[in-house]
């Protein structure tokens, strides 16, 4: 009787483990990996060419790379605050303008040296300090300092990037798969595993609803189109659209079984958003914009009670702590 109660219990815990095992493989090694791949292009680019017209394409690239990672916010990308310092979003003090400004107001010598500029503050690092590089105009006349930032900021995103890889290719990923087993003080059963990988599906589809549209929406009288994410280098659509796409691998591969109402959700939020022909997500200004952005953000929100009715439910789960909490 103990054998065939030991068995049931296995054969319950099959599909989170199969969940867990296909996202590690299939979603999110690749992932990690091309961001790390894309980061080192921008470098390489950077050193090679720092004027603004010529990194814009590497810079595009390695976004989308992150947007396709970014969602992953547990284990290497939390740890050492490495995915808040990638992306310092949302900004609502301005401190990255502020930051940037400094340091080319003050010349400061940490872009000279790696481990020097590793200790800058994290507005003043990443994707955003490099955006304002690249898609504002150099007008203080230093554009000498400024390509050594350009190339302080992309080396700095390299090196991330390739701790990210590290991180997941020699301890996290193992540490998913292993859930449960001894010695294995971070997922002390299967379940934690899963519960920490459908917290970030979850927690990913409320970030582009509450965060990416929700912010710029603002209020009905107080729309605010100024704080889209990535709006000087055109992205605010873009990463919405992205990052539903990852999203959307992210849950048919946790599932690891046919999940018809969340496929048809994230369906139609892709197809909502890849009509919406706002990239700039400035028509939340105008009320006939404002709306087709809201029914975007409720797409989102159908997409996200979906997964948990599907996903959530089959699994035994629901969301736990994560990185975002508090924001």
């Amino acid at each position: 009787m103990r054998h065939l109660l030991t068995a049931a219990l296995c054969l319950l815990t099959l599909p989170a483990t199969a969940g867990t095992r296909a996202v590690v493989q299939d979603h999110a090694l690749p992932r990690v990996a091309g961001f790390a791949q894309a980061a080192q292009a921008l470098d390489a680019a950077a050193a090679q060419d720092c004027r603004a017209d010529t990194l814009r394409p590497a810079y595009q690239a390695t976004f989308d790379a992150w947007m396709g990672l970014s969602h992953l916010g547990l284990g290497p990308l939390e740890e050492d605050g490495r995915a808040l310092t990638i992306a310092f979003w949302p900004d609502s003090r301005g401190l990255v303008g502020r930051t940037v400004q400094r340091l080319r107001a003050e010349e400061d010598a940490a872009v000279d040296r790696p481990e020097r500029f590793a200790e800058v503050s994290i507005a003043g690092r990443g994707l955003f300090a490099l955006e304002r590089l690249l898609y504002e105009p150099d007008d203080d006349g230093n554009g000498e300092y400024t390509c050594r930032l350009a190339q302080a900021i992309a080396g700095d995103l390299s090196r991330l990037a390739q701790e990210i890889e590290t991180g997941w290719r020699t301890d996290f990923a193992d540490q998913l798969l292993n859930a449960g087993a001894e010695g294995n003080s971070r997922f002390l059963t299967a379940r934690e595993a899963s519960q920490a990988l459908y917290t970030a599906l979850v927690t990913g589809l409320e970030f582009s609803a509450d965060q990416r549209l929700g912010r710029p929406m603002g209020r009905f009288d107080a729309p605010r189109p100024q704080v889209a994410e990535a709006r000087r280098s055109g992205r605010p659509l873009r990463n919405v659209i992205l990052s539903l796409e990852a999203l959307r691998d992210l849950a048919l591969a946790l599932a690891n079984q046919p999940v018809p109402e969340t496929e048809a959700a994230f369906a139609t939020a892709l197809q909502t958003a890849r009509a919406l022909d706002d990239p700039l997500l400035a028509g939340v200004a105008d009320p006939s914009g404002r709306l087709r952005v809201e029914v975007l953000k409720n797409r989102i929100e159908e997409t996200r009670a979906a997964a948990a009715q599907e996903i959530g439910t089959a699994l035994g789960v629901s969301v736990g702590f994560n990185a975002t909490d508090g924001d």
